[in-house]
């Protein structure tokens, strides 16, 4: 296969595991390994979460338009 529409016929055709799989192995091969960093990062970010109020979209929104 050396084209995009020809890799997309091909998935069309895949059944919705086999799709996932692929799904699966084009998405780790573009996201880059976790490093320490970054695990520390996100459990900051979900520690914020739990610990922290939240404003729901809509209420930024508005603040955003005044």
């Amino acid at each position: 296969m050396s084209t995009v529409q020809e890799i997309e016929t091909a998935l069309d055709r895949l059944p919705p595991e086999q799709l996932r799989e692929v799904g699966d192995w084009i998405a780790a091969r573009l996201m880059p390994a976790s490093t320490p960093p970054m695990l520390a990062a996100l459990d900051e970010g979900i520690h914020s979460l739990k610990a922290e109020p939240t404003v729901p979209a809509k209420e930024v929104y508005k603040k955003i338009k005044e």
